[in-house]
């Protein structure tokens, strides 16, 4: 063989191996890729050529799945109740990638989780029977937030402080998911939602912190306590009215100025939510101390999961003092989801323990057998001692027997609240938020709460936690007491 046949044989054999390489490569490293990419419809196809499984309340499914008409995807996702449970499930879509429950247990209801598969399937490569959700919702407690909240944009949430089941979870407006499921329509739904100034798909229990306002005042009283700044709610403070912000000419005052807050005690200055007196407190404290009891809550975690990932609650740092003071009222930087506050009131109700929050309770396979227990697998964290949490439980009280929140009285119940009014926009130039946290038990049943109103019709005159966001908690603290 001369040496030029020979060189082109070598380099042929070369190529060969570059080849089948390539091969290999695609096969077993892209191959994966190629098939999880977004753009496969194989993927869609597949997911869609059998019913899904089902996100379960109170032992009934609230999704379902229809034959299509035509195409290449034999079914679609359905909703039972859509908009009242659209900030649980959130949506499983022929165009567009699943959110809340239906993202997060993606596999598991499209029957593509590992742990769903028999011997028999991985034999024949047979897609598992799909498996199914199950949640730690109370219907009566959902309905109460949605029916109240009504026609105002807010949010919800409902907390068990002894177990951390999530019993509700509600944001308006809200949306029908079924809008969205099928691919021949849901492009129009998806652009009108998109467009409506109010976010319908915002998650607002969930995925909106803003502006706790005076139900901030809590974590400030319960660093107080714990730090011995204040032996107990009824100690008078050392709190001038009004008072002037650290290093500036600028006066704080309180809403109202015939209330007692100069020197008042922790629970008259929740009872009146005295600004003057948290701001103070605040600075006396230190911002460290401050947000060291209010990351003990849940603020600063990025990976607060419910399952669904929770926006971060926020408390600031590297402030001046003045700052500080206005973080004291739950102002500045500081902000909240419904589902932080409500973790702060559970903590209080509960001794000072705080059971980690979830929404979900089980997930099974297709024939009912549990594959993991939520409930089982909790754990729980101490916030603070039980004596400061007995006297924040009372000073709460105190809020809602004769404060700031008498509307959420409920007649042979013990309840605990806390109101809220926290300004926005340049200026405060924006309708204030309105916000209510709480607790209510009666007999061997206790519930925590929290509401946040960000637009009613009411006017701005007319805007606080009393008025607007009290309610809602009362009617969701009713229904839990009552099941």
């Amino acid at each position: 063989m001369n040496k030029t046949i020979r060189r082109a044989s070598v380099f042929a054999l070369l190529l060969v191996f570059a080849l089948l390489v390539r091969a290999t490569w695609v096969q077993f490293y892209d191959g994966k890729a190629l098939a999880d990419d977004k753009d496969n419809r194989r993927n869609a196809i597949e997911t869609y050529a059998e019913p899904l499984g089902n996100i379960i309340v109170a032992g009934e499914s609230v999704t379902g799945s229809a034959r299509t008409s035509g195409g290449d995807l034999a079914y679609k996702r359905t909703y039972k109740d859509g908009k009242l449970y659209a900030a649980v499930t959130g949506y499983a879509s022929q165009a567009y990638a699943p959110t809340q429950l239906e993202g997060i247990y993606q596999d598991l209801l499209n029957g593509t989780d590992s742990r769903l598969k028999t011997v028999m399937d991985t034999i024949t490569d047979k897609r598992a029977d799909p498996g199914n959700v199950v949640t730690t919702i109370d219907p009566d407690v959902q309905k109460a937030a949605y029916d109240a909240l009504g026609d105002k944009k807010g949010a919800a949430v409902a907390i068990d402080p002894e177990t951390g089941k999530i019993l509700g979870v509600v944001s308006t407006p809200s949306y029908d998911p079924s809008s969205l499921t099928d691919a021949n329509t849901a492009g129009t739904a998806w652009k009108k939602l998109n467009a409506d100034p109010d976010k319908p798909l915002t998650n607002r229990a969930l995925r909106q912190p803003l502006p706790p306002g005076s139900t901030f005042k809590l974590v400030v009283a319960a660093a107080a306590l714990e730090d011995g700044l204040y032996s107990s709610v009824d100690e008078k403070t050392d709190s001038p009215a009004p008072y002037t912000l650290p290093g500036t000419v600028t006066p704080l005052n309180n809403e109202s100025k015939s209330a007692p807050c100069e020197n008042a005690s922790i629970r008259v200055a929740l009872q009146y939510s005295c600004n003057t007196v948290f701001a103070k407190m605040a600075v006396d404290l230190g911002q460290d101390k401050v947000r060291a009891m209010a990351e003990k809550f849940g603020f600063n975690d990025t990976e607060q999961d419910v399952p669904v990932r929770a926006y971060t609650s926020v408390y600031p740092k590297d402030m001046n003092k003045s700052s500080t003071a206005l973080t004291g009222i739950g102002q500045y930087d500081v902000t909240a989801t419904p589902l932080q506050m409500a973790m702060v009131s559970a903590a209080i109700a509960n001794g000072g323990k705080l059971v980690t929050p979830h929404m979900v309770s089980q997930i099974t396979d297709s024939g009912g057998d549990v594959l993991k227990n939520y409930d089982d697998s909790t754990s729980t964290k101490e916030i603070v001692k039980s004596s400061t949490a007995e006297q924040l439980q009372s000073a709460m009280q105190t809020v809602v027997e004769k404060g700031t929140g008498t509307n959420a009285r409920i007649s042979g119940a013990t309840v605990g609240g806390k109101t809220g009014t926290a300004q926005h926009g340049e200026n405060n130039s924006q309708t204030p938020y309105a916000w209510f946290t709480s607790y209510a038990k009666a007999g061997d049943k206790e519930v925590a709460v929290a509401v946040v109103v960000e637009q009613s019709n009411a006017a701005r005159s007319e805007v606080s936690g009393n008025g607007l966001a009290a309610p809602v908690a009362k009617a969701m603290m009713e229904a839990a007491l009552k099941n």
